[in-house]
């Protein structure tokens, strides 16, 4: 009825695209082994011993999941994610606060389970030729790499787009892995202007199959069933008796990630669900606009893929806070403040897990905590897109602006004023109304601007069941398609 994830077969192509399979001895896997590595047989695992984790090896493929070792080479799988606990020394608030890492997948980040499931069911339904088409990755950043990456590994022709203004670390990669990069004008909020490219390349060739992250519910179902199934692991392994699920807590991005956050209001359904952007751009929290420096979180619209009538806050984070934060974590003299303030060294070693994006998380976690008076037995849970590796030349400007080296006494003044001070405004409890108003800017960007159909918008919101609801139910007939396509491929690793 709707158009969702398209699984419909064509069989002549997907004969095809199994022969190349076989010729590069690709196996794919499924969503459910992803969730839970141990179902991924022992023959992959022996292999992967002697595969680097940024390698561009399709076995690789098999580590698109939260749960891998972290190591750089020959890692295998642990049985919870990896994750730090936020104490209340850096924070300041007495709820626990969560935050998975997303630094050890491939890539560094965790959009290449994203780009993975916008791809892959093409694939295994015949309706991508890997020796014609070209697959495009519109972004803001990390999407498009996990996009080039897993393009790679799966013998796709690739093009990356994202704002020139991106750090300088996503372009020198993207350079090596994919077929082509296009920088487009401006930053983090000139996702419109990426969209136009798009629009040029499909009026210009016919060979193009776009995979807008804004657009793609392949996003969605993959953070639905395999990012909300790790929040839900790590949150039952440390509630204890009286732990109490609170809410999870993520920028807005492309919203794919909260598609996990769908998944854990399910489970939990007392929880909230609170959506973040930032201050100096707040179209959620007032159709505004503007410019920000929160790498990777996108906005000036509101993503096709937001269920915005399950969300109950918006908070706008001022994007000095993120940057505080970030750089309070990853120089020497901010850890070494930290350090001084009782936080533990096993803590200490992990804050480089943090990047831009995540310390927005983590800020916009202690907006959280601080509204709704969250107490001890209260518990958070937020995710670390990518990690400081992606940010090294920022914090290299940071200090250029300055004009010196960060001190103890900057770290100080940080943590004082942009986190312990982080206050509970520029934040909105939704009412009915309100996701509505949210909601309906939709329509100026995917109806107006980029030709989605208003019937299926109104269905998002009067025809909730049919439309989330089936979604989130596609993941055990996306693997059954995924393990058919594996059985013609016939190989046995």
């Amino acid at each position: 009825m709707y158009r969702l994830i398209d699984l419909n077969i064509n069989e002549k192509q997907l004969n095809k695209t199994v022969e190349i399979a076989r010729k590069r001895n690709l196996i794919i896997p499924t969503i459910a082994q992803m969730k839970d590595p141990e179902k991924i047989p022992n023959s992959i695992k022996e292999k992967l011993k002697d595969v680097g984790l940024w390698d561009i090896n399709p076995l690789n493929l098999f580590r698109i999941t939260w749960k891998n070792e972290p190591v750089e080479k020959g890692g295998l799988y642990k049985k919870l994610p990896n994750y730090i606990e936020l104490p209340s020394e850096i924070t300041g608030v007495k709820a626990r606060i969560f935050a998975m890492s997303g630094k050890f997948f491939p890539t560094g980040a965790h959009k290449v389970g994203a780009s993975f499931a916008c791809l892959v069911p093409r694939l295994v339904t015949g309706q991508f030729n890997p020796e014609y088409h070209v697959a495009v990755w519109p972004s803001t950043g990390n999407y498009c790499r996990g996009g080039a990456y897993n393009s790679a590994l799966l013998g796709c022709k690739s093009i990356a787009i994202l704002p020139e203004n991106m750090s300088r670390e996503r372009f020198e990669w993207l350079s090596k892995v994919a077929g082509e990069v296009i920088a487009t004008p401006g930053c983090e909020s000139n996702v419109k202007e990426i969209y136009d490219k798009t629009w040029e390349l499909k009026r210009t060739r016919e060979d193009v199959v776009i995979l807008n992250q804004f657009g793609e519910l392949g996003n969605y179902l993959w953070h639905y069933e395999v990012t909300g199934s790790a929040m839900r692991e790590i949150i039952e392994a440390e509630k204890g008796e009286r732990g109490n699920f609170a809410g999870v807590c993520l920028t807005s991005g492309s919203s794919g990630t909260l598609g996990s956050a769908d998944y854990m209001k399910n489970v939990y359904p007392k929880s909230k669900i609170a959506v973040g952007e930032a201050l100096q751009c707040p179209t959620l929290l007032s159709n505004g606009f503007g410019d920000h420096r929160i790498e990777g979180i996108g906005d000036k619209h509101v993503p096709w893929i937001h269920n915005v009538k399950n969300t109950d806050m918006v908070i706008g984070i001022d994007d000095e806070e993120s940057l505080a934060l970030f750089r309070l974590f990853n120089e020497p003299q901010g850890q070494e403040y930290l350090r001084s303030l009782g936080v533990e060294e096993d803590i200490i070693s992990k804050l480089s897990w943090v990047g831009i994006s995540g310390a927005a998380n983590i800020i916009m976690s202690i907006k959280f905590a601080k509204y709704y008076e969250l107490t001890e037995n209260d518990m958070i849970i937020t995710v670390l897109t990518d990690s400081a590796d992606m940010y090294r030349s920022r914090l290299n400007e940071m200090e250029d602006k300055r004009g010196r080296k960060y001190s103890m006494k900057d770290a100080e003044v940080d943590h004082g004023r942009f986190v312990l001070g982080v206050r509970t405004d520029n934040m909105e409890e939704l009412t009915y109304r309100s996701r509505k108003r949210i909601h309906n800017l939709k329509y100026y960007t995917w109806i107006e601007q980029q030709g989605y159909n208003v019937e299926e918008l109104n269905a998002q919101w009067y025809d909730y069941d049919n439309y989330w609801g089936k979604l989130q139910k596609m993941g055990p007939e996306l693997d059954r398609l995924i393990e058919e396509f594996n059985k013609k491929v016939g190989l046995v690793y």
